[in-house]
C-alpha cells in the first residue's frame, strides 16, 4: 500500500462525515475486475440518490396522488412546499427562514431576480453588469433582460466589478463559483461594492450552496438563485430556489406574476396583488412530484454543519492536488482551480491534452467526473459521500490514464 492510501485511510478514519455515506446510493462499480469500487466525482453536476428518495417519491405517487388525489394539495402540504422546502434550505445558504421559495428552473429565476433587481434601483440606473465568467443561460437571460428593461449590459470579470461600478449601475450578477474551474469569488466585498455604488447584487449559488458557508444575510445579499441538484442532491431537473432579502420583499416586483404569487390566488381577480414576503417569487402550480423528492432529499442534511462540509471539502481537494502531484507525471495536467482556500470551491479543475478522450476512459475504470470543452477536466468533491480514500484511487487511475 502506498503512503499515500494508508494516508487516505487515516483520514477516512477521523472524517466526522463519514457515517452519511451510508445516507446514499453510491453503486458506480466499473465493469473491469480490477476496479470493483467506483468513485463518484460529478456531484457538481447531478448529485449522488439520497437512500430515503425512492420510498418517498413512490408514497407520493400512490398515496398522495393515487389515493387523496386533489385533496393533497391541503392534506398532504402540496400547497405549501415551495416556502417549506425554501425554509429547508435556507440554513444552507445562510439565510433565516421566510425569504426563499422553491421552484421553476434556475434560468426561470435568474430572469425573476435580475428583473426584479433593476426595478429596485429605479430610474436613473440603466446599467447591467454581468459575470464575464458566467455560465452560458446566465449571459443570455442576462442579455434578454437588459433588452427587456431598457438597460446596457456590460460583461466584466468579476475582479473588475469594483472598477466597473457607477452611478448608472442598477444591478450585478455575478456567480458565486465559477463553474469551469472552481474559483470561489468574493461575495462579501463584491456585495459591499456593489451596494456602495447604490446598485443591487444578484449572486448565482449553483456550485457553492450545500458545499460552503454563504452567509446571504450575514453578508446583506440582496437577491440570490440556486439550483438544488449539485451538492443539494435533489434529483435530476429538481427545481431550483430564488432568495428575496427580508427587507426587500415589499417592494420585489416580479416580472414573472402568477396565480401562485397573487394575495387571494382563488379569488381569480383580473387585476394582480403580490402576496406578502417571498411567495411573489412564486409564479405558477408547483411541480410536486420534484419538489417532494427534493424535500426527502434534503433530509441528508439534518444535523449537518455547513461549516463541517467546508472543512471536509478543503481537506478532500488538497489531498487531491497531494495525489495529482506525487502520482500523474510532471507537465500532463494544468491546475486551473486557485489553490488558496479563499479562491476555490468544491471542485477541481485540470486542462489537458484530448481531455474529452481522457474522460470517456476514465468513467470506463469507474472514475465519474466530466469534461468541459475545450480542454477541462472537472472533478467535484461532495464531502456528505466522498471519502479519501475515493480520492486517492481516482488521482492513481489519472494517473495510469494518463501514462
Amino acid at each position: 500500500m502506498s503512503e499515500l492510501a494508508m494516508r487516505a485511510e487515516k483520514l477516512d478514519a477521523a472524517d466526522d462525515l463519514r457515517g452519511k455515506r451510508d445516507a446514499f446510493v453510491l453503486d458506480t462499480a466499473s465493469d473491469h475486475a480490477a476496479d470493483a469500487a467506483g468513485v463518484y466525482l460529478d456531484g457538481n453536476s447531478l448529485g449522488a440518490l439520497p437512500a430515503v428518495v425512492p420510498a418517498r417519491v413512490e408514497d407520493v405517487v400512490r398515496r398522495q396522488w393515487g389515493e387523496l388525489r386533489i385533496r393533497s394539495w391541503e392534506e398532504s402540504g402540496w400547497w405549501t412546499a415551495p416556502e417549506r422546502i425554501g425554509d429547508r434550505i435556507a440554513p444552507l445558504v445562510g439565510a433565516a427562514p421566510g425569504q426563499i421559495v422553491v421552484g421553476d428552473s434556475t434560468s426561470v429565476n435568474v430572469f425573476k431576480a435580475l428583473v426584479g433587481a433593476v426595478r429596485l434601483a429605479g430610474q436613473g440606473r440603466d446599467e447591467i453588469l454581468v459575470d464575464a465568467t458566467t455560465f452560458p443561460t446566465d449571459g443570455y437571460i442576462a442579455e434578454s433582460a437588459a433588452r427587456m428593461t431598457g438597460c446596457t449590459l456590460r460583461p466584466v470579470a468579476p475582479a473588475e466589478v469594483p472598477g466597473a461600478l457607477g452611478d448608472r449601475t442598477a444591478a450585478v450578477l455575478l456567480n458565486h463559483v465559477d463553474y469551469r474551474t472552481g474559483r470561489l469569488h468574493d461575495l462579501p466585498a463584491l456585495t459591499a461594492a456593489v451596494h456602495g455604488a447604490g446598485a443591487y447584487v444578484v449572486w448565482d449559488l449553483c456550485h457553492s450552496a450545500g458545499a460552503l458557508p454563504v452567509g446571504l444575510d450575514e453578508h446583506g445579499v440582496d437577491l440570490a438563485v440556486g439550483c438544488t441538484y449539485k451538492y443539494l442532491n435533489g434529483g435530476p431537473g429538481s427545481p431550483a430556489y430564488l432568495y428575496v432579502r427580508r427587507e426587500l420583499q415589499d417592494r420585489f416586483d416580479s416580472p414573472l406574476p402568477g396565480w401562485n404569487s397573487h394575495a387571494e390566488p382563488f379569488g381569480m381577480r383580473s387585476g394582480y396583488e403580490p402576496a406578502p414576503g417571498a411567495l411573489r417569487g412564486r409564479v405558477g402550480t408547483p411541480d410536486i412530484l420534484s419538489m417532494l423528492a427534493l424535500e426527502a432529499a434534503l433530509e441528508v442534511w439534518d444535523g449537518v454543519p455547513v461549516e463541517a462540509v467546508r472543512a471536509k471539502s478543503l481537506a478532500l481537494t488538497d489531498f487531491f492536488l497531494d495525489c495529482v502531484a506525487e502520482y500523474v507525471p510532471e507537465g500532463r495536467v494544468e491546475y486551473l482551480t486557485p489553490v488558496p482556500h479563499a479562491e476555490r470551491g468544491s471542485q477541481i479543475a485540470l486542462r489537458c491534452d484530448g481531455a474529452g478522450d481522457v474522460m470517456k476512459r476514465l468513467i470506463e475504470r469507474g472514475v465519474v467526473g466530466d469534461f468541459r470543452t475545450p480542454d477541462v477536466l472537472r472533478f467535484g468533491f461532495t464531502p456528505l459521500y466522498v471519502g479519501f480514500a475515493d480520492v486517492e484511487r481516482a488521482a492513481r487511475v489519472l494517473a495510469e490514464t494518463l501514462a
